[in-house]
């Protein structure tokens, strides 16, 4: 489990350092700051943040906007504009790469937490999955904890448990977490790695230890396989 990692771009140090400080505050994970768009794209490339706040005017030719455009063609994650110019041009400029949120300074610390949690809602809601109290943004669930979404990487995820209305994700190190919503619905949104095994089950095959008549083993848990479920298991597990 993993707190959501947010990059900043912002060439004002100050500002920049304040807006990291806040962000641990609210719970969140700051990285490095980056002073510029060579700064920013590196850091993408090294720590891959889940969110930016991208100051749309920085030193040198590049702009956020120029970094806006480079994430949405390479990396594809959410973004947020920031930026102390709410005129008309601006606005427009910022509106052509369609930032799922935008925050004009000075801004207090409740309007950037509203910020990044519109963001991620919208940027979810863009790749069609969306619900209240969980999101999905490439390999990893995002759900609420104390006001704020967590994450859940797909590849720390041992199976997944339907608990009547409930879902329980087991992960590797022992934790659980519930989530609201059946297997019919998680499984879609899973990646090439998990398979549903029995109508109360969905496992990551990464860690399929062992599989016999009726039960397949997941780093030595024992669970039930249904009869329906077997010969796509077998055969998902020729294709990986």
């Amino acid at each position: 489990m993993n707190t959501v990692k947010i990059l900043v771009v912002e060439d004002e140090i100050i500002i920049a350092d304040h807006l990291c400080d806040t962000l641990n505050d609210l719970g969140y994970e700051a990285l490095e700051p980056a002073i510029n768009y060579t700064e920013a794209i590196t850091m993408i490339e090294a720590e891959k943040p889940d969110l930016a706040i991208l100051d749309i005017q920085l030193s040198g030719r590049k702009t956020g906007i120029d970094i806006a455009e480079k994430i949405r063609k390479d990396y594809d994650f959410p973004f947020i504009f920031l930026t102390s110019n709410s005129d008309p041009l601006t606005v427009s400029e910022a509106k052509k790469v369609m930032p799922p949120a935008y925050l004009v300074k000075p801004f207090t610390k409740d309007e950037l937490y509203t910020s990044i949690e519109i963001a991620l809602y919208n940027y979810s809601k863009r790749v069609g999955e969306v619900d209240e109290e969980e999101l999905i943004i490439k390999d990893a669930f995002f759900i609420k904890d104390k006001n704020i979404f967590i994450k859940l990487r797909f590849e720390e995820i041992l199976f997944i448990k339907s608990e009547h209305v409930y879902a329980e994700i087991q992960l590797k190190n022992n934790q659980k977490h519930v989530i609201r919503g059946n297997l019919n619905k998680i499984i879609t949104k899973l990646n090439q790695k998990f398979a549903r095994v029995h109508r109360s089950y969905i496992v990551n095959l990464d860690y399929l230890e062992q599989i016999d008549h009726n039960t397949i083993v997941i780093e030595k848990q024992p669970i039930p396989i249904g009869k329906k479920y077997k010969e796509d298991l077998l055969g998902k597990i020729n294709l990986l």
